[in-house]
């Protein structure tokens, strides 16, 4: 079992569902979720900051992450979480949910090594059994 997971979806109904399914399928004790990519640094960035709320709490193990979100997207998100100004979450695992599989998509999230699959939306009870597996 996973200590906390971060789910980064614009969609409300598809976060809302995702900590269902997550909380079901006992996977994780904690499920935290972020409205776009700059909101996930953001949450990130608190980690680091001396007394900070959340810099007491766990850091999470796995993100969810979809692509196609306005403010930031997944992509954008990768980018600046590969630098090392994230360097204290290289062992944060991403899996990659997306409501379209382009093989360019899945070739290129092969560049990110924090990335460990990349699959379609929308998490369900197979997807978090299968992710038990490969974690």
């Amino acid at each position: 079992m996973l200590n906390k997971i971060l789910l980064i979806d614009d969609d409300p109904i598809t976060l809302m569902l995702g900590k269902m399914v997550i909380k079901k399928a006992f996977i994780s004790s904690e499920i935290d979720t972020a409205r776009n990519g700059e909101e996930a640094l953001e949450y990130f960035r608190n980690f680091d900051k001396p007394n900070s709320e959340e810099s007491l709490k766990t850091k999470p193990q796995l993100i969810f992450l979809d692509l196609n979100m306005p403010v930031m997207g997944g992509w954008e998100f990768l980018d600046s979480f590969s630098t090392s100004e994230y360097s204290n979450y290289n062992h944060t695992k991403v899996i990659i949910l997306s409501s379209t599989i382009d093989p360019a998509d899945i070739e290129k999230s092969k560049k990110y090594s924090m990335v460990i699959d990349f699959l379609s939306k929308p998490i369900s009870k197979e997807i978090l059994e299968y992710v038990k597996t490969i974690i």
